[in-house]
């Protein structure tokens, strides 16, 4: 049986600068972004929806939800 190696403890990937490409993912390549918006999405899109003095629309899929995210918060400066 081969040994079994662990990454050093400084290369941990939930603290490196660069965790990889696997942590990012286009929403339009999601397997569930055709489902509805999460409660989370739509509370954190209905307040910066208000901050930016725009219309929040309920009835976003997942995917379209985290793109109205990234642009409201480009918009607000929020989540940066």
């Amino acid at each position: 049986m081969a040994k079994q190696t662990h990454p050093p403890q400084d290369e941990n990937p939930k603290t490196a600068p660069d965790p990889g490409s696997n942590t990012i993912k286009d929403p339009d390549d999601w397997t569930t972004g055709d489902e509805r918006m999460t409660g989370a999405q739509a509370s954190y899109l209905k307040t910066l929806s208000e901050e930016a003095g725009e219309e929040f629309n309920p009835d976003l899929t997942k995917a379209e939800a985290s793109k109205r995210i990234d642009a409201m918060q480009e918009k607000t400066g929020r989540g940066r």
